[in-house]
């Protein structure tokens, strides 16, 4: 039986990257995925590529309206959600002097506020279907050091996790976070980053960038039932990074 039958997910940034990876892995193991993102042309494509288990839904995740309709979207076509993969964001690499108000209060809204959102819109859905799994894409700088703004973010993304597994534990419903390391995508190999990149990947442990898939396996694991007793941890996916 495939590891996800039956389940419902909402996947945000889906377009490309981690999140097309995740919903792809997920549509194989037998979901039915709503695919979010602001990038509508990637994003179609995407989701008829997939198939009839897969809807687009342009969203703007830092919108509470936005949020509330996604879930009700996703309920119509497909049923109560069972499965939130909070994976949008973005990267910001500026020194403290040099971020304005404007551009931290972005990434703020963005990587952080976006969690909260979608936990707060997705748990009455998830409490119609019995229980479920939220899994909040953090970074390995939500637990060390690394930009100002980006590193906020992401440990915040890992409080924001514990607190609501604590709180969501009475409904059956989990909530982990997954710290990826370097992962090979669009966002971290744009041709400016793309050499300091690929230098900084040879003092990984393991020597080298994370593919998306692995990443996905993860994700995988935690939204499947074969993670039933995992809440309020983090899951981390570094090639060995944080453990120097």
């Amino acid at each position: 039986m495939a590891r996800l039958e039956g389940k419902v997910a909402i996947i945000t940034g889906a377009a490309q990257g981690m999140g097309a990876s995740h919903a792809k892995r997920f549509i194989e193991e037998g979901a039915k995925v709503v695919l979010t993102d602001l990038n509508e042309e990637k994003g179609q494509a995407f989701a008829a590529e997939l198939g009839e288990n897969a809807l687009f839904i342009k969203q703007n995740v830092t919108s509470e309206e936005g949020w509330t309709a996604v879930v009700a979207e996703a309920e119509k076509a497909f049923g109560p959600v069972n499965v939130l993969v909070n994976n949008a964001g973005i990267t910001m690499a500026k020194p403290i002097l040099q971020t304005t108000v404007e551009e931290y209060r972005r990434i703020v809204e963005i990587n952080q506020v976006s969690v909260f959102l979608g936990m707060k819109a997705v748990i009455p859905s998830m409490q119609k279907a019995g229980g479920g799994s939220i899994v909040n894409i953090s970074s390995m700088n939500g637990l060390v050091a690394g930009a100002i703004g980006y590193t906020d973010t992401k440990f915040a993304v890992r409080g924001m996790t514990k607190a609501a597994a604590i709180e969501c534990a009475n409904y059956g419903i989990r909530v982990n976070s997954v710290h990826p390391g370097v992962i090979a995508t669009p966002m971290v190999v744009q041709e400016d980053t793309k050499a300091a990149v690929e230098e900084f990947a040879k003092t990984i442990p393991l020597k080298r960038m994370a593919q998306s898939e692995e990443v996905s396996n993860m994700v995988l694991f935690l939204a499947s039932d074969e993670a039933s007793y995992s809440t309020g941890s983090e899951f981390v996916i570094d090639g060995g990074l944080t453990a120097q």
